[in-house]
């Protein structure tokens, strides 16, 4: 049976900002604890998974033939650094794509990642050491419903998770202004996604320069999760190295082409930003991090360098969207998501966000992920993911036609 163990919330200003610590973070799946959930139950119908965020979209036709190209170089350790090609093709293209005070320097502020999710819990380990030390038990700020490496990042960091909650009254997106002066001493990293995971929220840049400008009052560093800021409907979202000015003192921004380019299984990203925490990212990686081999960085050189898979990716994601639009409209107090491919659907009326899994699977054989299992408990005992079921728009048109109006039928 799980159980969440939790604690007074550790509010420097008091308790009025609702963020919550919890000494030691359940690390348990998400993905688990929805099978454990639906256990032996048999599907009511052919069985549509809809949990896991996995890009479902045909792969670029460079791919194959790039890895062909440069199969010999399997046979050589890459250095974990990246090639000097991959930098400059991710510092081109941030150039490209943002607007920034300066070029980044691709020799000391770029590094390769196998994807982002080891790259952001290593990068919580190498914040650790790159801030000053603190005064009182170190923190690390995370959204909260969050994905799942920020929390394993503080507990690796030894540091204390405070979870911000991000509901509809703040926008989906940590409330700034809630933090108190003596959590953000305290505080080691911060992290944040925009757009964000699972509700799709995208920051402008005010709240952008306003999380800048306390990172560099406090000492601490942002770690900026951008792997979806590709997938939007109207704006391109700001990024956080637009909010950074010409140094990108204290920010990293972390990038991968899983949903980009629709390539989960090539396993390949980059963090860019402040040089100072690039060098201590580097010293940690050369020892405890997976390298990334060169040809799949010849093909991540090849996707950073074209846009036209990009926008056809984009395209393909905004019709589904327009799916949604028609089949769930006002229901489950959905609105379109600016930026990512979730549905964040409200099933309070339903029972909440366990019952609400679970029957969709029992009578419409469709596998949600309950946004329970995508949050923490609060101070309070509440939980900002309760309520709520996420859904995944990976599939073709006619597969998620199919489940929108499953979830129709069954929720009403």
């Amino acid at each position: 049976m799980y159980r969440m163990t939790r604690e007074s919330a550790s509010i420097a200003s008091g308790a009025n900002s609702g963020a919550a610590s919890v000494r030691a973070p359940n690390g348990r799946s998400p993905f688990v604890r929805s099978r454990e959930l639906l256990g032996d139950t048999p599907p009511g119908k052919p069985p549509i998974s809809l949990a896991v965020g996995e890009p479902q979209h045909p792969i670029p036709a460079f791919v194959g033939p790039i890895i062909a190209a440069h199969v010999a170089e399997f046979g050589r350790y890459p250095a974990n650094k990246g090639l000097d090609e991959f930098g400059v093709a991710v510092a081109g293209w941030l150039g490209r794509r943002y607007e920034l005070a300066r070029a980044v320097d691709p020799a000391n502020e770029v590094l390769v990642l196998n994807g982002t999710r080891e790259g952001l819990f290593l990068a919580a380990l190498a914040a650790k050491n790159w801030v000053t030390p603190r005064a009182d038990r170190p923190a690390m700020l995370i959204p909260n419903p969050f994905y799942a490496a920020y929390a394993a990042g503080a507990a690796g960091a030894g540091c204390e998770p405070v979870f911000l909650p991000t509901t509809r009254a703040t926008g989906f997106l940590p409330d700034l202004d809630a933090l108190g002066n003596e959590l953000l001493a305290r505080t080691v990293a911060f992290f944040i996604a925009s757009p964000s995971n699972p509700q799709g929220a995208v920051a402008d840049l005010a709240y952008l320069e306003k999380l800048t400008a306390l990172a560099r009052r406090f000492g601490f560093l942002i770690i900026s999760d951008e792997c979806y800021c590709e997938i939007y409907s109207e704006r391109p979202p700001h990024g956080m190295l637009e909010a950074a000015g010409p140094d990108f003192a204290n920010v990293a921004v972390f990038h991968s082409l899983s949903k980009r380019s629709s390539l989960p299984g090539l396993r390949i990203g980059f963090a860019a930003g402040d040089r100072t925490f690039m060098r201590t990212f580097l010293e940690l990686r050369n020892v405890a991090a997976p390298m990334v081999p060169t040809p799949m960085q010849h093909v991540a050189i090849a996707a950073y360098n074209d846009e036209t898979h990009v926008e056809e990716n984009r395209r393909l994601y905004r019709e589904k969207f327009d799916l949604a639009d028609q089949i769930i409209g006002d229901r489950y107090g959905y609105r379109r998501p600016a930026g990512g491919f979730f549905l964040w659907l409200d099933v309070s009326a339903q029972g909440g966000s366990e019952a609400a899994a679970l029957r969709l699977w029992r009578e419409a054989g469709l596998r949600v992920v309950p946004g329970r299992y995508l949050a923490r408990e609060q101070a309070d005992g509440s939980n900002p993911g309760a309520d709520y079921i996420r859904v995944a728009m990976v599939h073709n048109n006619e597969i998620t036609a199919e489940a929108m109006h499953r979830i129709v039928a069954v929720l009403g």
